[in-house]
Parts: C-alpha cells; structure tokens; sequence
C-alpha cells in the first residue's frame, strides 16, 4: 500500500508556488563546511544576494500581507550546501521586539521550514489527505511527512528539543541526521536577537520505522529542490494563537503541501571560490572480462591539453579515454591537464583494481 501511494506521489508534476521566482542555495567549498555553533562567521563568504529576508514574506494568516515592521520583527535567512554531502545548511538570524518561549507546549516563537528534496508534490501532511481523514492512525504511520518533511523550530529552544518533526519520524531531527545551534541572551518577552544554524537532511522516503529503509534525497549542483518557510511570531504568552505567520510562500498550505513551496537552485560553486584550473576525474569499469574501463575528466577551468597515465605503461591524449588492461591488479592512475592558468595534475592510487 505505501509503495503503490508513494508511486502516485512522485508522479505528480508540482507547479511551485510564486512563478518566475528562484531562490539559491549557496554551494560551501568541502573545506569550509559551517560549524554548527551558533555563530555566523562561517558564512560571511556568501553573498548578499542569496539573503532572504522578511521583504520576501507575507503574512497570509494575521492579515498584514507584505505590510512587515522591522522594529517588530526583522530576519535574514541564508541557504548552503557542500556537493557530495545530502545535506541542507541554514543560518536564521531574528530580530525581535518580544520573544516568546516560556511554555514547553507548541507556543513558542518557530521557524517552520519545509523541504520536498525531489520535487514529488502534493500533500504530505496527515490532515490533507482525502483517503485517509477517517483513519487518522493509518495515515499517521504511512504518510505523515514521509515523502516531504516539515520542522516547526523553536526559536529559542529552551528546555526542549530544538525542533518539532511534523510527521511519523522524529528521528531524523538526531544526528547522524541534523544538527542544531543557536545563540541569545534575552529572556522570555524581551527583545533581542536569536542566532540560530542548523542543518538536516531531506528525505524522499522517510518512514516512521526508522532509517533502515529511507531514502536521502540527491542535491545535485544547478538542481532545483522545493522549499519554503514561515515565522510563527507570538507576543503573549497567553494568546492561544500565534499574531502572524510569515511565509514565504505566499501560500498557507505551504506548511503540508510540497506544490505550494518555492523553486530553489543548488548553485555551483561561486567563481571567487574555484581554482583557475583543477584536474579532476572518475572512472567506471564497463567490462570486467576484458578489462575495460571508461574515464571520464571532470576537470574544470579552461583546459588545453589531457595527459592520462594509466598505471601499466600506457598512456592517453584523449580527454575521455577508453583503456582495455592486460592484466589484472591495482593502478595508480594519473591525468595532468594543462591551460592558459597553468597545470594541474591528479592521481588515484589504486582506486582500481581488476581481476
């Protein structure tokens, strides 16, 4: 039953809310990953054009509509990823004129956040669901926030878990899955500001069994993932409901249905960022009897000329060659690129082996 409706899901084509609109995900160098500490130094490299800031929101349940106040509420959201790594970085910074957290219920201060990793569409929240609205149980454990996932982050989390998973698998709020941190000094119905930086990992399948059986969404470099958020803003702790609900968006729905969120690009590496010239390749052993192996340069900067070594003698000018091994063993093999910036030059020692 769960694999036939999750079929169904994906095959939905969502039509992303606010068209013509892309946000970007800046792309972090594997050498200068965030340190989730509650601090935004890590983050100075990125630029202002991938802030998103309250400009961008509306608030589509209190009735301000892009009417934003500043000195009541101020923030600035930024977006990273590391290529290679599933994994979604952020850093929420809030100003504002009343924090609201002395409860240990659900009304606290939140930065609600949902990703759909793979673009499937479509509800994902319990309630939205026409089949199941009389089997609350049965929807609980086979769709809540399975195919998308929604985080209600308490902002501050003080004396309670960091975030709230709207759906059947609070494990994925754990490491190895996610991790959080955040940074303040004001007291519950002050003001001040809230640093918070976190990261997660989306899931196409994530069940409430546990991980056994998940499915990390892929980000690759210049895909588009479906996301959005909303600033549950509270000022009074004995209001029952929060003053407004700031969205990005634009849609309310946004909190339980992956087509009402935002495009989103995984952007490459920013130029300032990338070495002029960097020889970099992979390969894939297409036919083991014979030995056959593909190569494939993914070098990157203007380049001239390849040189391949392929660790038995023989060597290649081409840039993608195909190389047939005599005999078995382990290879060191090595490409040099050369162009206008200089050279470069990269070896694998005995990533391949052959029989």
């Amino acid at each position: 039953m769960i694999v036939s409706f999750l079929l169904a899901v994906s095959s939905f084509t969502p039509a992303l809310e606010r068209p013509g609109v892309e946000f970007k995900i800046f792309q972090f160098p594997p050498d200068k990953i965030p340190r989730i500490d509650g601090q935004a130094d890590d983050w100075e490299m990125v630029p202002k054009d991938y802030i998103i800031g309250l400009d961008q929101l509306s608030d589509t349940v209190g009735g301000r509509g892009t009417n934003y106040n500043r000195a009541d509420l101020d923030v600035q959201v930024r977006v990273g990823w590391v290529k290679g790594l599933n994994q979604l970085y952020f850093l929420y910074e809030a100003s504002d004129d009343y924090w609201d957290f002395a409860r240990t219920d659900l009304h606290n201060d939140i930065f609600e956040l949902v990703v759909d990793g793979d673009l499937s569409g479509g509800p994902f929240i319990k309630q939205m669901h026409p089949h199941f609205k009389d089997k609350p149980e049965e929807a609980h454990f086979s769709f809540h926030g399975v195919h998308a996932q929604n985080y209600h982050i308490f902002t501050p989390a003080e004396g309670k878990e960091w975030t709230m998973v709207w759906g059947c698998q609070p494990w994925i709020k754990e490491l190895p899955y996610a991790n959080a941190a955040q940074r303040y000094s004001f007291r519950p119905g002050q003001s001040g500001k809230l640093v918070l930086e976190f990261w997660i990992t989306p899931f196409d399948y994530a069940p409430a069994e546990g991980p056994a059986r998940a499915l990390v969404s892929q980000l690759k470099e210049n895909g588009i993932i479906g996301m959005s958020w909303s600033i549950l803003d509270y000022d009074d702790e004995k209001a029952e409901r929060f003053k407004a609900f700031w969205n990005l968006s634009h849609k309310t729905t946004m909190y339980g249905n992956g087509s009402d969120l935002c495009a989103f690009r995984l952007m490459p590496l920013d130029a300032n960022l990338r070495k002029s010239i960097e020889a970099l390749w992979s390969f894939r052993v297409v036919d083991p009897a014979r030995r056959m192996v593909v190569f494939q340069d993914e070098s990157r900067g203007e380049i001239k000329s390849w040189r391949w070594d392929f660790g038995d003698g023989q060597t290649s000018t081409e840039r993608h060659p195909q190389h047939s091994y005599e005999k078995g063993g382990e290879f060191t093999v090595t490409l040099w690129i050369e162009g206008p910036a200089g050279k470069s030059r990269r070896a694998k020692v005995w990533d391949l082996f052959l029989k």
